[in-house]
Order: structure tokens, then sequence, then C-alpha cells
């Protein structure tokens, strides 16, 4: 009896190697569908041939997120593809589409005046007001010219692509707006990956599957990046009014070597009060721009390190996620990697401002997040705080870029789980499977509280699939949400910061919009409080640098903030 029983304490109890059971994800699955007279309609992308023939095929389409419609709720922009043999009839690719949020979870599509045309194949965007009358436009990155919708007061969309001066023919993935020169106009940056033209591909000169010419693990697979040519990345100021001017070289924003471009983002990384740029370029060296305060900039980051892994070596660079990970008052930076290798965490250590010169130490081994994704390949991913609990967890989603990986002997799989890491008190974090779906080919992904319930959601690609939504069921902490109105043509305050304090406990977050892996966000700060009730300091400090102030803010709301022309005012929650 006892040997029975203690037997079946053992059998209970996790042995050494094993681990308790995994808790159930956070995150529920389900498609991005919308009401149309035939019934719900599944909305999904189209990026080439499900074989993945060429590289064009793998990088998948892209999300931009924002209230277009000006009504308060979150809405979606969906950048779809195309096929090679669309391109060769010289049919226009698929068009992007907008998606109105109901702020209950729900979306629809509005049609009409907000419909766009396809152009060639869509990839990414970015979003901002460019004309400064207070409402969002949109841009979108293509294999071919880049593209601009002006919103016409929340109403439509109207294409102005060609008066913009955006002159971008390369192969578009991500963009940011931002004001670099602090002059309260937004400018673009444009993010280019690799020379691909139509005949580039049928005349061979980039090589397919079919041929045979490239193998990966002893399978015939698509061939690139290496061995093809990169493309410098494009820097244009805007005039405020719509338009903008190629200062890519003017402005220093040209490297000796161009990356293959993959991913962008916007922060003050040395907290000198304007805003820098990094570019995670696939295979090659990441790109940190400093800014010298006047919109002209020198790459530096090989001399921050930040431009290769812990052994000197460059990655797959493809996602970004920045925030202030560790509470020093200094944005990090996460990257996402192929698999075999790990993802990168760069984090700022005080040590290593000597001279007032910020470097980082990249910690993912040590913080738990190095070892645990060389079996994945990383595409969108975000710092976010998905317990609401005061501190940034992450998640990655995953997703090969090959379908042969579920052939036998690699040791991979085309379709893979994705991932949150949960933040264990700023020492470390914790892996858990981010949702119920089950393993998928993702690609961009993106976070914002859809639902209106006070925690964040994730909305993703998946690569021949549905667009997806990941609902949050597992915060219930306290939380704020900020949105900043500026003076001027920077209606968003583009490159402010929030500052929240609550008791021993300071957050920090930058507004920006760019961000993941060809994806772009809601210019806002989501702060969690935990049981908290009242957050004692809110300080924004605007890109002006004047300042702002507020004292015991209530939680548990969405706060507008307007710039004071003089005095510090402040519009309460909507």
């Amino acid at each position: 009896m006892h040997s029975i029983l203690l037997i079946a304490l053992l059998a209970a109890c996790p042995q050494d190697g094993e681990s308790e059971a995994a808790p159930a994800p956070r995150f529920v699955s389900k498609p991005l569908t919308i009401a149309s007279a035939e019934g719900a309609r599944t909305i999904g992308t189209t990026s080439g041939a499900v074989e993945k023939n060429y590289i064009l095929e793998v990088n998948g389409g892209g999300l931009v997120l924002g209230d277009f419609d000006a009504d308060g709720r979150h809405d979606l922009v969906v950048v779809d593809g195309s096929t090679i043999e669309r391109a060769k009839k010289g049919e226009p690719g698929l068009p992007p589409r907008l998606f109105l949020g109901d702020g209950a979870g729900g979306f629809s599509e509005p049609g009409g005046d907000w419909a766009m045309a396809g152009a060639i194949w869509g990839m990414g965007g970015a979003a901002g007001d460019v004309d400064g009358d207070g409402d969002l436009d949109l841009m979108i990155t293509e294999w071919g010219p880049d593209r601009l919708f002006l919103n016409d007061g929340g109403a439509g969309f109207t294409e102005t692509t060609e008066k913009s001066g955006l002159r971008g023919r390369a192969w578009g993935t991500s963009a940011a707006f931002t004001d670099v020169d602090r002059d309260g106009a937004l400018d673009l940056v444009v993010i280019n990956y690799l020379r691909s033209t139509l005949d580039d591909i049928t005349s061979g000169e980039i090589a397919s599957r079919e041929s045979g010419a490239c193998r990966w693990k002893g399978y015939p697979v698509m061939c690139g990046p290496e061995g093809l040519n990169p493309m410098h990345d494009k820097l244009y100021r805007g005039a405020g009014d719509g338009t903008f001017a190629d200062v890519s070289v003017a402005s220093g924003f040209r490297p000796l070597n161009a990356g293959f471009g993959l991913g962008v983002t916007t922060l003050d990384y040395d907290a000198d009060g304007d805003t820098d740029l990094y570019v995670t370029n696939d295979s090659t060296p990441n790109h940190l721009w400093e800014n010298a305060g006047d919109g002209t900039f020198s790459e530096v980051g090989a001399r921050r390190q930040v431009a290769f892994d812990s052994g000197g070596k460059e990655q797959a660079g493809m996602g970004i996620a920045v925030g202030d990970v560790n509470a020093d008052g200094f944005a990090d930076l996460f990257v996402t990697n192929f698999s075999g290798e790990s993802n990168s965490l760069y984090l700022s250590s005080p040590s290593k401002r000597a001279g007032g010169q910020l470097r980082y130490v990249e910690r993912s081994a040590p913080m738990k997040l190095g070892g645990p994704s060389r079996r994945w390949l990383g595409w969108g991913t975000a710092f976010f705080d998905a317990d609401n609990d005061a501190d940034l967890d992450l998640f990655v989603l995953n997703g090969h870029v090959y379908p042969q990986a579920d052939q036998a002997g690699t040791d991979s799989a085309y379709a893979q789980e994705d991932h949150l890491y949960v933040n264990e008190g700023g020492d470390s974090f914790s892996l858990e499977v981010l949702h119920d779906g089950g393993p998928t080919v993702m690609r961009s992904g993106a976070a914002a509280d859809f639902d209106g319930d006070g925690d964040l959601d994730i909305v993703g690609i998946e690569m021949d699939g549905p667009v997806r939504l990941f609902e949050n069921r597992g915060a219930a902490g306290h939380w704020l949400r900020v949105q900043l109105r500026g003076q001027g043509g920077n209606t968003q305050a583009l490159g402010a910061t929030v500052e929240a304090t609550a008791g021993e406990t300071k957050q920090r977050a930058e507004i920006r919009t760019a961000g993941g892996f060809q994806a772009a966000v809601p210019a806002e700060a989501h702060f969690g409080f935990g049981a908290t009730e009242v957050c004692g300091e809110l300080r924004v400090t605007w890109p002006s640098g004047e300042v702002t102030v507020l004292e015991d803010v209530a939680l548990d709301r969405v706060l507008v903030i307007e710039e004071p022309a003089e005095e510090a005012e402040a519009e309460g929650s909507r």
C-alpha cells in the first residue's frame, strides 16, 4: 500500500528535466471576420504561391493600426500582397483594406470613399497626420512604388502619391512617421529590402526554388537574401502639407554598405530630446541612427553594440520591440531572428555610459529570452504589459520561411507556436504559449485594446491564412491609456515621452507608431498598475521640451492630454 502510494506521488510530481504543466494560454485566437450580405466573411491575405518559390513570397502582408475615422476606436488597415502570376500578366496587386473597429472587438469594412485600389504588391505601412489637419493619413510600402493616401476629414482616403514627392521604387518593407528635425512637420522613413524586379525574376537573376540553385538542410528552397543586392533605405523630410523631399544623402542617412532592411522603430535612445532610428537588417548588421539634433544622422550600431549578436555576428534581424525593460529611463531593444539563432535583447547599461556615451549589452541568455527562441523563426513582436502588472512582457509571432521545414531531418516546422514571455519582476522572463490557436505561420503583428476592456489584445497576419485576433483574457490589473494632442503639425505628439509614477514604481513610454515587422501601432501609451488604484504623477515631456504634470490621476480610462499653448491643461477621458 505504501509502495503504491509512493509510486503514485512520484508519478504526480515533476522529475528532473521535466517541467510543471504549462499554464493555459492567456489569449484566445479567432480569425478576423466581418459581416456581409452572404454572412460572416473571414479576412485573409495573399503572398504568392503556397510553395514559396521566390523570396518575394515569404514576408507576407502588413498591419497599420490607428483611429482613421476619429471615433475614438482602434481601426485596422490590412496590407495585402499579390502573386507572381498576377505580376507577369500586368494585373494589379490586391488592395489594402480598412476595417473600422466598433470598440468591442468587432470590425466592419466601410468601402465607398475608404476603398483603395491595388498597385503591385503591398508589404507594410505607416500612419500619421502628414498635413497637420487633425486626421490620420496612410502610407503603404510596396514591391514597387510606395504610396500615400490623405484622409479626407475622417470620411475617406484620396491617393496623392504622384504629387507627394515620394520616389520609392524599391522593395519597401517597414516605414515610420516621426519628426526628426523637430520642426512640427512629420518626416518619413522607408526601409527597403533588396533589389527585386519582375525582370530579375523572369530572367532567373533571382533564382526560384524550382531551379535547385539554393538548398537548406538538403532541400531545394527559394534563394536569398544572401547573394542578392541590398537596397538603401530612404528618409523623406516633410513640408507639413502632405509633400516630402528625399533627404537621405543630405541628412547622412546612407551607410557605406546597405542592409537587407526589414524593421524600423523610432526612439530617443540616448535621452537627449531628439528622435533616433533603429533598423533591423536580414543577414547584415543592424543600424542605429543617432540624431545630431537637427535631423542629420550618424550610424552608431556597432559602436553602441546593437548591430550584432553577443558573439559579434550579424543575424537575420526581422522584428523590433522597444521599451524600458529594466526601468532605468533608457529604451531597450529586442530583435527577432532566424531559427537556429537566438533572439536578441539589448539592455541599456549604466556602467557603459562612460563619457556620456550610452552603450548596450546583449542579455538575451540571462534574461531567458535567448535559448528558448533558437527553435523558432520570429517576426512580429512588441513589449507590452500583457497582465497590467506594471512591467513589460513580450510577444513573438513565429513561422518559418521554408515550407520544406516540415520535411524529415530539418528539426524544425513551417507552422510554429507563438510565444508570450512574461516579465518576472525585471530579472528574467518565463515562456508561455501565447494563444490557444495552435501552430501557425505568422508574420506581422501589433498590440492594441480592440475590445475596450483595458487590456492589450494582438492582431497578426497568418501566411496563406486569415488575419488573426488574439483576445487577452488574462489581465486583471488597473490600467491607463494616454493619448496626446500636440500643437502645430505634429498633432499626435510623436516623439513625446510619458512617465507614470505610482509609489516606488515608475514606468516610461515614448509616443511612437513604428515597431514590430511591417506594422504600425496606435500613437498612445498603455500602462498597467496592478492593484494600485491611482497614478500619483503623470509627466509628459512634449517634443518641444515643455513639460505637463498631472497628479493623482484616476485609472481604468482613456486620458487625452492637450499640449498647452502656455499653461498646462488636460482633457479627461472620453
